[in-house]
């Protein structure tokens, strides 16, 4: 069973995506900031992760580059943006900063389990070839 950590700091937004992948068979794991994602993520090391850009004591693009620079293990570690930010800039920025794909709110629960399953097919291929993802 793949594991997804999302992590969105609105209680309902969260909800709403946790109830879908979980509808979807996946085990999800929750956090409300960047800070509370990246120590999830050290303790419990999700297949996938789903985060939301803007959120209070650490945003996402931080989480993201303190675990490439810090935690470099971590490193093949696909993430998701899912936000509110849908300038052209803030994608670039998500995407350079190591995202494997940038997505906006509203969401389109088709494409984020579309991008998932693709997730989860090259997961499975590598884990079958016996190399780390």
């Amino acid at each position: 069973m793949i594991t997804v950590l999302c992590v969105e700091d609105e209680k309902d937004v969260r909800e709403l995506i946790v109830e879908e992948l979980e509808e979807a068979g996946m085990h999800v794991l929750q956090a409300e900031n960047g800070k509370e994602g990246l120590e999830t993520i050290l303790e419990q090391r999700p297949d996938i992760v789903i985060s939301d850009i803007t959120m209070p004591e650490m945003d996402g693009i931080a989480m993201l580059g303190e675990l490439q620079i810090n935690y470099p293990q971590f490193s093949n570690m696909p993430f998701i943006f899912l936000t509110a930010l849908a300038d052209r800039e803030k994608m670039i920025e998500g995407l350079g900063a190591g995202a494997e794909s940038y997505l906006t709110k509203p969401i389109d629960f088709d494409v984020l389990m579309a991008k998932i399953h693709g997730l989860v097919v090259r997961i499975e291929n590598r884990v079958a070839a016996g190399l780390e993802f």
